[in-house]
């Protein structure tokens, strides 16, 4: 296999050798479902469909999509929501976090400050490895 683009999951893969197919067959040119499945492998550099296969059923799975749910704790206080963005740096990943309910980031009690939405970074373990000043990390992840 030389240079390929990043390959589609199995289901986008299957649904473009589809299209593909079809609009062959729309021209005058007969190719059966394999032969569209190959030529789709082609198109991304590999060698055949099974090649590609193996690889897309290889490839491991992120930990965090964007729209998954998520729950666990921001500056020390509970939180469920929805993930709005999700990019990976080295190990660690960093996502924002749409909240289900508001989080108060303040803790002087004259004061509020309450946060919809919430950013940071965290390693595999779902813990960030920044810290607030009595060593309670930003963002702690239920895994």
């Amino acid at each position: 296999m030389s240079e390929h683009l990043k390959p589609p999951d199995r289901a986008t893969a299957k649904a473009l050798a589809k299209r593909l197919r079809q609009c062959l067959v729309s021209e005058g040119n007969f190719v059966t479902h394999s032969e569209a499945l190959e030529l789709t492998a082609k198109q991304f550099g590999f060698r055949d469909w099974n090649t590609m296969s193996a690889r897309i059923s290889a490839a491991p799975k992120p930990l965090y999509r964007v729209g998954g749910r998520i729950s666990g704790e921001y500056l020390g206080h509970g939180f469920s929501g929805e993930i709005r963005s999700v990019s990976q740096i080295g190990e660690n990943y960093r996502l924002s976090i749409h909240l289900d309910t508001p989080v108060d980031v303040v803790e002087f009690e004259s004061f509020s400050a309450f946060r919809h939405r919430v950013s940071g970074i965290v390693q595999p373990d779902g813990v960030s490895p920044q810290a607030n000043s009595k060593g309670v990390p930003h963002l702690r992840l239920a895994i």
